[in-house]
């Protein structure tokens, strides 16, 4: 852009902004998702995990975590020149859940990230979503070394309804995140539409 016009002549275009929260169970990928894709230095609120909080952080299958989020995660991606997602990753311990309702003011939707090695770390974000009417989509990060299951397996487990989208992912792959993030927003989208209110006239 050349003083506030685009070099086609064309004035700039105003992004449309979404908010998208990244929820899931302790260790699961978050934060790691919200990096791979944020085209801005992330900004992470992490900080290393303690002997104070050995009893309560249950590192079992993620034994080389060293660090915990525990306020957000922030990020921003342009899918499109006319969309913008802000990224807003959540601290997975049950200890600061408190600041899931301050994040989740104005989001479009969510991505509640599962690992199959411990898929009930995140039955909360699934619970506190549905309770809320929140539109979201399950990502399975597909951890190196652990089993597969189809989408569908997954889903049966969660117990999730047939609308809500079931995708696998790499969480530490910039186009696998993309097409999460793009599938979390049609979703979100084909809810609203769903949801609206039929016109009286």
């Amino acid at each position: 852009m050349i003083f506030g016009r685009s070099e086609r002549g064309k004035p700039p275009v105003e992004p449309v902004t979404l908010k998208i929260l990244v929820a899931g169970g302790f260790g699961v990928g978050k934060t790691t998702l919200v990096g791979a894709v944020s085209e801005i230095r992330p900004l992470r609120t992490e900080e290393l995990l303690t002997e104070a909080g050995r009893p309560v952080d249950d590192v079992s299958g993620v034994e080389g975590k060293h660090t915990t989020t525990v306020a957000m995660d922030f990020g921003r991606i342009t899918l499109r020149e006319d969309l913008v997602l802000y990224l807003f990753g959540t601290p997975g311990q049950e200890r600061f859940w408190f600041m899931w309702d301050e994040l989740s003011e104005g989001a479009l939707g969510a991505v509640v990230l599962a690992d199959t090695r411990r898929l009930e770390d995140c039955f909360a974000a699934v619970d506190y979503f549905e309770r809320r009417s929140i539109p979201f989509l399950v990502g399975v990060n597909c951890f190196e070394g652990s089993a597969r299951y189809p989408g569908e397996a997954v889903r049966q487990a969660l117990d999730l309804d047939d609308d809500v989208p079931v995708v696998l992912c790499d969480a530490r792959d910039r186009e696998s995140v993309k097409e999460v993030l793009i599938g979390v927003v049609q979703h979100a989208m084909h809810h609203a539409a769903d949801h609206r209110e039929p016109v009286i006239g």
